[in-house]
C-alpha cells in the first residue's frame, strides 16, 4: 500500500526582537486610533448641551448667537468648503507643474535645491502666509477680483452684489478680506505639501517603463502623459486630499484675512465670509460657557468632515496602481 503524502506544516518561530517590534507597531497602530476616538468623542461630550438645543437645524441655521438660541453652521460651512474648493483649484495645478519639473526636467543640481525648498516652504507658520496675505497679497490681487466679476459676471460665484465693475471709480473694498483672497494665501500653504507627495510618487514610477517607452519613440511628455501620471494617479489624489484636509482646517490665515459674516455667501470675489476654524478662532474668548458648547458643536462638524474626506482618499488612493504598490 502506497504511502500518502502528507504536507508538510511549516511553522514560525519569531525572534524575541521580532516580537517586540511587531508588539510596539501594534500598540502604535492602535494609539492612533485611541487618540481619534478621544478627540471626537471630547468633542462630542462638550457639544452635547448645544446639540441638545440646536437639535438637526444646527446644519440649517445660518446666524451664530448661541446665547439666544439661534445658532448653527450652514453659512460657515460653506465659507469653510469654499475656501477650501479656492485653495485646491489653484494649489493642485500649480503643486503638479512643480513636482513633475523637478522630478522630470530639472537637472541635477537644481532639482536637489528645488526639492528642499519645497520641504522647507511646507513648515513655514501659517501666520507668515497669513500676515503675507494681508499687507501684500490682498492689495495686489484687487485688481484680479475686478477684472473676473467684470468678465465673467455671468457665472453666480464671480458676481459681486451692489457694485458696477465697469465703473472705473467704484471702490475696491468690496474685492477685499473675500473668501477668493482667503484661498488664494491657503492655496499658497498647501502647495508645497501636495507638491512634495506627487513628486515623491513620480519618482518611484517604473524605469522599465519609462525606458520602453522612450525606446519606442515616444516624447518625454508622451512618456509622462502614458507612464508617470498614470502610476501616480495616487500620489495625485492623496496630495489632494491631504492639501484639502489642511485647507478645511487652516485657522489663523484665513482669521488675519476673512471678514466674517454669517450668512451663506455664494460670491466668492465679494466682501465677507467665514469659516469653521476661523469662528472658533474669532469666539473662543468672549464665549459663555453655553457658546463654547456651540462651538465644540462646529469643531466636530469639522472634525466629522475631514475624517470622511480623508477615509475617501485613503480608500482611492488604495485602489491605483502607485498606492497598491506601496
Amino acid at each position: 500500500m502506497a504511502a500518502i503524502d502528507v504536507p508538510r506544516r511549516i511553522s514560525t518561530r519569531r525572534a524575541p526582537s521580532d516580537r517586540a517590534f511587531r508588539a510596539v507597531l501594534t500598540v502604535s497602530g492602535i494609539g492612533v486610533l485611541v487618540v481619534m476616538a478621544t478627540v471626537g468623542g471630547f468633542l462630542l461630550l462638550r457639544a452635547w448641551d448645544a446639540l441638545q438645543v440646536s437639535g438637526w437645524s444646527f446644519l440649517t441655521t445660518q446666524a451664530w448667537e448661541p446665547d439666544s438660541g439661534n445658532f448653527g453652521i450652514a453659512a460657515i460651512l460653506v465659507g469653510t468648503v469654499l475656501i477650501a474648493l479656492v485653495a485646491i483649484l489653484v494649489a493642485v495645478p500649480f503643486a503638479l507643474g512643480v513636482a513633475l519639473y523637478i522630478n522630470e526636467f530639472a537637472p541635477p543640481r537644481v532639482k536637489a535645491a528645488l526639492t528642499s525648498t519645497v520641504d522647507l516652504m511646507a513648515a513655514i507658520p501659517s501666520v507668515v502666509f497669513g500676515l503675507w496675505g494681508f499687507f501684500f497679497l490682498q492689495g495686489h490681487v484687487t485688481g484680479l477680483a475686478r477684472w473676473l466679476s467684470t468678465t465673467f459676471a455671468w457665472f453666480p460665484p464671480f458676481r459681486v452684489p451692489g457694485t458696477d465693475p465697469d465703473d472705473p471709480l467704484a471702490s475696491a473694498t468690496v474685492y477685499t478680506s473675500s473668501t477668493f483672497i482667503a484661498g488664494l494665501v491657503v492655496a499658497m500653504m498647501i502647495t508645497p505639501v501636495i507638491a512634495s507627495i506627487m513628486r515623491e510618487v513620480f519618482s518611484q514610477a517604473p524605469v522599465g517603463e519609462r525606458e520602453g517607452a522612450l525606446a519606442l519613440g515616444s516624447t518625454r511628455w508622451g512618456m509622462i502623459r502614458a507612464v508617470v501620471l498614470p502610476f501616480g494617479k495616487g500620489g495625485i489624489i492623496g496630495g489632494t486630499m491631504l492639501g484639502l484636509g489642511r485647507a478645511l482646517g487652516e485657522t489663523i490665515a484665513v482669521y488675519m484675512i476673512i471678514s466674517p459674516v454669517f450668512a451663506i455667501q455664494w460670491h466668492v470675489l465679494a466682501n465677507g465670509g467665514s469659516s469653521v476654524s476661523s469662528l472658533i478662532a474669532l469666539r473662543y474668548g468672549e464665549s459663555t460657557p453655553f457658546g463654547m458648547s456651540a462651538l465644540m458643536a462646529a469643531g466636530l462638524a469639522l472634525f466629522l468632515m475631514t475624517l470622511v474626506v480623508n477615509f475617501a482618499a485613503s480608500s482611492v488612493v488604495a485602489r491605483s496602481r502607485s498606492g497598491a504598490s506601496s
